[in-house]
């Protein structure tokens, strides 16, 4: 069974308490999916810091099984802090934040470890390990999730193929292109086979092949069933992409299009 055909709720984390999958707020998606394939769903969600500063305000979309989801808009629009409430790195101020029909704000502390294996990041600066190789990078991933030996000598050749990456394995981190670190970034965010890759800036220190590369094998990731999305201040790849674009200002979403531009 591909991942498009299973169900939500087999996607993330166990389903300990399944929750319907209702919507509210203005910015609500084109209805082109049907809410059994809803994945993700922000309801009414708001994030705010010391000094009563709304990073996120009422937050209202729903993501389904394997979209490609651009989310845009200018520097503290709110994205970063988007993708840090949907990893769950921080708690929302309000509102509820549902995978697979489960608040992820109520995870245990035992769950959160698995949530995070499956969901991806990618970052603009790589974060690579320094004085490695591609394949210590990869592989790294898996050691500090208590892979065992024979699992990452079988896992890390094969991801790293995924990333056309195969002829560099051994290649050191300070050898490599912009390009090349952003495969690798991609290829360790893989190795736990994510339902849910994002994507934060990825081409921002890219020349435009490159670019153009990494978005390619984005779009590859996601043929398979993953949702990628994709948080960015290029314009030309939001609008030459023609997928779903949330637009954000100030916190608060003003646009959910199905084939969306990038509006500032």
């Amino acid at each position: 069974m591909s991942d498009l055909e299973l169900k939500a709720a087999e996607k993330f984390i166990p389903p300990e308490s399944q929750g319907g999958a209702r919507s509210s707020g203005a910015a609500e998606k084109p209805k082109a999916h049907a809410d059994s394939d809803v994945v993700i769903e922000f309801r009414d969600v708001s994030k705010e810091y010391a000094g009563k500063v709304e990073a996120v305000t009422d937050a209202n979309f729903k993501i389904h099984i394997g979209e490609f989801i651009s989310i845009v808009g200018p520097s503290g629009a709110g994205k970063s802090t988007l993708i840090r409430l949907l990893t769950a790195e921080e708690e929302p101020s309000k509102g509820e934040i549902l995978v697979a029909g489960r608040n992820i704000s109520h995870l245990k502390k035992r769950e959160l470890p698995f949530y995070r294996r499956k969901v991806g990041v990618i970052f603009q600066d790589f974060k690579l390990l320094p004085k490695k190789t591609i394949y210590e990078n990869v592989a790294f991933a898996l050691e500090v999730s208590d892979a065992t030996d024979e699992e990452i000598a079988e896992k890390v050749p094969k991801i790293i193929q995924i990333v056309g990456l195969t002829s560099r394995i051994q290649a050191m981190t300070e050898e490599l292109s912009g390009g090349e670190k952003q495969r690798v970034s991609i290829a360790r965010a893989l190795v736990h086979n994510p339902k849910l890759l994002i994507a934060d800036e990825p081409t921002g220190n890219l020349d435009p092949v490159s670019t153009w590369e990494i978005i390619e094998l984005l779009f590859k990731i996601n043929k398979q069933g993953t949702i990628v999305i994709l948080a960015t201040h290029d314009k030309e790849v939001v609008d030459t992409l023609q997928k779903r674009v949330i637009s954000m200002k100030e916190g608060k979403i003003v646009s959910d299009e199905e084939k969306g531009k990038y509006k500032l």
